[in-house]
C-alpha cells in the first residue's frame, strides 16, 4: 500500500492537472501536508483519526514561531486544516478508506481588519511621484512610471502579482477595459481610468524600448534588450512604500492597500457588493464583506441622528 507522502504527491499531481490549481496553491497544500505527515510520524492514511486531528491542532496553537508572531494564526492553522480536508475529500473519491473529510471543522477566526487611504490621504499619495520643486521640470520616465503604478493600482484594484504580468498589448485597448486572469487562473475584466489611462500614454510615449511589458525597470545600466523585464511584485511593493512615505503617510501602505481602497471607494461610493466582488476576482462573497464594516453610511447617518439626545447640554 502506498505511504502517506505518496498519496499526499498523488494528491498534489491531481490539483495540478485534473483541477487546475495554481503553481502557488499547490506550494502551499505541499507545505501544510507535509507538515502534517512530518508532525504526525507518516501514518498510514487508514490511522488518520479525530484524535490525531484534534491533537494536530492543539499543536498549531501551541507552535511558538518567532519573537514578534509568537503562535501560529488562526487563519494559518484553518489553511493546513483546509488541506487536510481537501486531502481527505480527494482519498474519498479515490474509494481510498481515511478519516471522513466531514470531521475537520475549521476554527473560528477574528475578522480581518482593512487599512485602506482616507480621501486626502489617497490625493497626497497619488501626487506624491509627480510632485516637484519647480511645476515646470520635465519629469522622468521613471516618476511617470511610478505615476501610472500608483493609478493603475488604485483605478483596477489588481493585485501586485496581476499588475506585474501586464503588457501594452493587453492594457492599452481603445475601450479602456481589459481582461486580467487572477487566481485560479479565473478571468475577470477590469476597467482603467480616465487619469490611468492618461498617465499610462504619457509613461508609454516616453519610452524608447521594445519590451512588451507595461511596467518594467528603467536601469541605465541594463541596456541589453534581453535584461528588460517586468517590474517584480517586490519592486512594485518597494515603488509603493517610498511614495506613502513621501507623502507622509504613517500606516504601512502595500499594493494590497491600495487594493483595500479601490473597493472601499466603491462601496462608499454606493456601489452594491456583488459588483464588487466581481471586479475584485472575489470567489466568495464572504470575502469582500470584510469591507462592509467600514463602509457602511446608515449606520453612521443613525449614530448622528439618534446618539445623545437625551444628554443635557
Amino acid at each position: 500500500m502506498p505511504t502517506l507522502n505518496q498519496y499526499i504527491t498523488t494528491f498534489l499531481e491531481y490539483l495540478e492537472i485534473e483541477k487546475g490549481r495554481s503553481r502557488k496553491t499547490i506550494q502551499n497544500y505541499d507545505f501544510y501536508l507535509r507538515r502534517f505527515a512530518t508532525w504526525a510520524k507518516h501514518p498510514a492514511v487508514q490511522d488518520i483519526t479525530p484524535d490525531l486531528i484534534h491533537r494536530f491542532r492543539l499543536w498549531l496553537n501551541r507552535s511558538l514561531i518567532g519573537r514578534f508572531e509568537p503562535t501560529i494564526k488562526k487563519n494559518t492553522q484553518n489553511y493546513h486544516l483546509i488541506a487536510l480536508r481537501s486531502f481527505l475529500k480527494y482519498l474519498a473519491k479515490q474509494d481510498i478508506q481515511s478519516l471522513a473529510p466531514e470531521k475537520i471543522e475549521l476554527a473560528k477566526s477574528s475578522i480581518r481588519s482593512v487599512e485602506f487611504l482616507e480621501e486626502e490621504e489617497l490625493s497626497r499619495f497619488l501626487e506624491a511621484p509627480i510632485k516637484t520643486k519647480n511645476p515646470l521640470d520635465k519629469l522622468s520616465i521613471t516618476a511617470l512610471r511610478d505615476k501610472s503604478i500608483l493609478e493603475a493600482l488604485f483605478s483596477t484594484g489588481l493585485r501586485v502579482s496581476e499588475l506585474s504580468h501586464l503588457t501594452i498589448e493587453q492594457v492599452m485597448t481603445k475601450r479602456n477595459e481589459f481582461t486580467v486572469r487572477g487566481k485560479g487562473d479565473k478571468p475577470r475584466l477590469v476597467f482603467l481610468s480616465a487619469a490611468a489611462k492618461t498617465w499610462l500614454g504619457q509613461y508609454l510615449q516616453a519610452r524608447k524600448d521594445i519590451s512588451p511589458f507595461l511596467f518594467i525597470s528603467h536601469d541605465p545600466a541594463k541596456k541589453i534588450r534581453s535584461e528588460i523585464k517586468s517590474l517584480t511584485p517586490r519592486s512594485i511593493q518597494r515603488i509603493v512604500e517610498k511614495y506613502a512615505k513621501q507623502a507622509g503617510i504613517s500606516k504601512k501602505i502595500t499594493p494590497h492597500t491600495m487594493r483595500h481602497t479601490f473597493a472601499t471607494d466603491l462601496l462608499r461610493s454606493g456601489a452594491d457588493i456583488r459588483s464588487v466582488q466581481a471586479l475584485l476576482g472575489h470567489a466568495s462573497i464572504t470575502t469582500t464583506q470584510i469591507y462592509t464594516h467600514v463602509t457602511n453610511k446608515g449606520l453612521r447617518e443613525i449614530h448622528e441622528k439618534f446618539h445623545g439626545k437625551s444628554r443635557k447640554s
